[in-house]
């Protein structure tokens, strides 16, 4: 028993509007029959969507999820790095060296991305969406591979990495120290195989947290993984 990763979501102040940005940005098609705010198709190979749901909370540090863009060369990355700035967009500065041969942007409402230089071998066949690079422990990279039946496909050091056997974007954990809750940041949708609450009782086995009923009356079950990041488990579809 496994969930599917249903979506990888927002917390955003005007759904509406952060959605139109990474359309524009990704070329990605809108969803129907979202329950909660606004869903892109994301079109990737792992199967997952975009989520935008309506959220008051207040962004204080750096996210701990954030998009890794790849490029196939460098007329590439200043095309993805120009589209972005003209839709919105800013130059964020977290740290990194100032001849960094990977951009580093904000959207409208101050999520970080990164779009990476070309001839990235890691992130190679992955798409657009190359990688969701994660503030997080080698223990919580272990618990996801094991809650969405995605192998390892990089565990050294304390840092793992995890792909869906479809191929797609990576999610990565770069290991301690853990990054301060940010308030406001990117989170996992999970849609069981089967029933829910058996599949709540398997994640709780595995190490996450119960949190409560979620947000908008749809039925998910709120939860933390072993880092605290929250995720909601959906209904069924």
């Amino acid at each position: 028993m496994s969930s599917q990763l249903f979506a990888v979501s927002f917390d955003a102040h005007q759904p509406e509007r952060l959605a139109h940005f990474w359309a524009g940005v990704l070329g990605l098609q809108r969803a129907d029959g979202g329950d909660d705010g606004v869903t892109l198709l994301s079109g990737n190979d792992a199967g997952y969507r975009l989520g935008f749901r309506p959220s008051r909370a207040r962004k204080t540090a750096q996210n701990r999820l954030h998009f890794d863009l790849t490029s196939s060369s460098p007329e590439e990355q200043r095309e993805t790095v120009a589209r972005a700035l003209d839709l919105g967009a800013r130059h964020a500065d977290v740290g990194q060296e100032p001849d960094a041969s990977h951009v580093v942007l904000a959207d409208p409402e101050g999520n970080e991305f990164c779009v990476i230089e070309p001839g990235n071998a890691f992130l190679a066949g992955c798409g657009l969406i190359g990688a969701l690079a994660c503030d997080g422990s080698q223990a919580v990279g272990y618990f996801w591979s094991q809650a969405l039946g995605w192998p390892l496909v990089w565990d050294q050091d304390e840092e793992t990495a995890i792909q869906s056997p479809n191929g797609g974007t990576k999610i990565t954990w770069g290991g301690p120290p853990l990054m301060p809750d940010p308030g406001k940041d990117l989170h996992f949708d999970l849609v069981p195989e089967d029933d829910q609450q058996a599949e709540v009782e398997r994640l709780l086995s595995l190490g996450a947290k119960r949190l409560g009923p979620a947000r908008g009356g749809d039925g998910a079950v709120l939860l933390a993984d072993p880092d605290g990041n929250e995720f909601r488990v959906l209904t069924r579809r």
